[in-house]
């Protein structure tokens, strides 16, 4: 993977074939890199199976989750976008977002939420929003870019305060 592939005068290599042996490397990269992102769902899902907190809380027999609060509302939906598909509706309050709560949100900015939607790109992130007949209820985003819009998730999010 190292070994150069010109001589000291800058010309191909006479006893190797160069365009296998790049083509070879090429491919090796990508399978190093299939294999991290492999490697990085699954550390992902046992992150999930294993989480502590979840443990400490099935020892303790507490089956409730914590109360959840709001931290943002929805604002607009596009038609066809990811967020109209997973049934989010105008004036929902976001009550988790994957892992996101409202303590995950230190000032009056999204930021945070901004950056985890654009590392979750083309995975299910699991929300709960609050509806206005004080129903919870859990939805299923996929992020995707070319769902003919701006945006991975097509929706207006605002921070909301109570």
């Amino acid at each position: 993977m190292q070994t150069p592939l010109v001589d000291a005068d800058g010309f191909p290599r006479a006893d190797i074939d160069v365009w296998e042996v790049r083509h070879a490397r090429v491919r090796i990269i990508e399978l190093r890199n299939d294999l991290r992102d492999v490697m990085d769902s699954i550390a992902k899902g046992l992150q999930g199976v294993y989480d502590p907190s979840l443990v400490a809380e099935k020892d303790h027999g507490v089956s409730d989750s914590p109360e959840l609060h709001p931290f943002a509302r929805v604002d607009g939906i596009a038609p066809g976008s990811p967020a109209a598909t997973a049934g989010l509706l105008r004036e929902d309050l976001i009550l988790s977002f994957g892992n996101l709560t409202k303590s995950s949100f230190t000032s009056n900015t999204l930021q945070p939420l901004a950056t985890f939607v654009a590392l979750q790109e083309n995975r299910e992130i699991s929300v709960k929003v609050l509806r206005a007949a004080d129903e919870i209820a859990t939805l299923t985003f996929v992020p995707r870019t070319g769902w003919g819009g701006r945006g991975l998730l097509g929706c207006h999010i605002v921070p909301y305060s109570s």
